[in-house]
């Protein structure tokens, strides 16, 4: 007897987490296809909606099942409401951060709630997404008003390699506030990528969307 292969998840991912994602599909041997959208987004976070929603759109004739790997990352509410609209699940959580670290998130910012995050892909990509794209490299000047009421850096670590432990430390460098460490790995990222592919293939999308 034959047996048909699983069809395939069309995921749209933020750019900070598509690599991770795409890492533990193919650990997890799920079929999935991720298709990444810029992680600069997160600094004009109302237009992350518009932009997932057009990337849905444009996905929607290839997927019986679609996905959608975000936060609500300062949408305030946005995506979800534009998510709704077209029967689409993203992954639980308000940010990145919060699905990776789960409780660890919230006790460092008990401890000090002027804490700036990183992740492994912000601390390696962080001149590009965060200095040149708010402009800092032209004018460092505006380095308080944007950075002025943190008071440090905690790097949640997926996978801590030297290069990455060096990329972090940069980063804290040009924030000019001291930097601590703490390893969560992928863990948090792969129950919630889990529990959505789930929901995404039990209840595949409509073949034709809302008029």
């Amino acid at each position: 007897m034959t047996v048909a292969a699983p069809a395939r998840v069309g995921v749209v991912a933020c750019g900070a987490l598509a690599v991770h994602v795409r890492a533990i599909a193919k650990r997890r041997g799920w079929a999935l296809d991720v298709h990444p959208l810029d992680a600069t987004l997160h600094n004009r976070p109302e237009r992350i909606a518009p932009a997932v929603s057009e990337l849905l759109a444009a996905l929607r004739p290839r997927y019986a099942a679609l996905a959608v790997a975000y936060g609500d990352c300062g949408s305030y509410g946005a995506l979800d409401d534009a998510l709704g609209e077209v029967g689409v699940a993203r992954l639980a959580g308000e940010n990145c951060y919060e699905i990776f670290a789960g409780d660890a998130l919230r006790e460092a910012l008990e401890q000090e709630p002027g804490t700036y995050f990183l992740t492994d892909f912000l601390a390696r990509s962080f001149e590009h997404t965060v200095i040149r794209s708010l402009g800092l490299d032209r004018h460092p000047e505006l380095r308080d008003a944007y950075f002025g009421h943190y008071r440090r850096v905690v790097w949640l670590a997926q996978r801590p390699t030297a290069a990455t432990r060096a990329a972090a430390r940069r980063a804290a460098e040009l924030l000019g506030l001291p930097l601590e460490e703490r390893a969560v790995g992928d863990g948090g990222l792969e129950r919630a990528l889990e529990r959505l592919i789930a929901q995404a293939t039990a209840a595949p999308r409509a073949a034709a969307a809302p008029a």
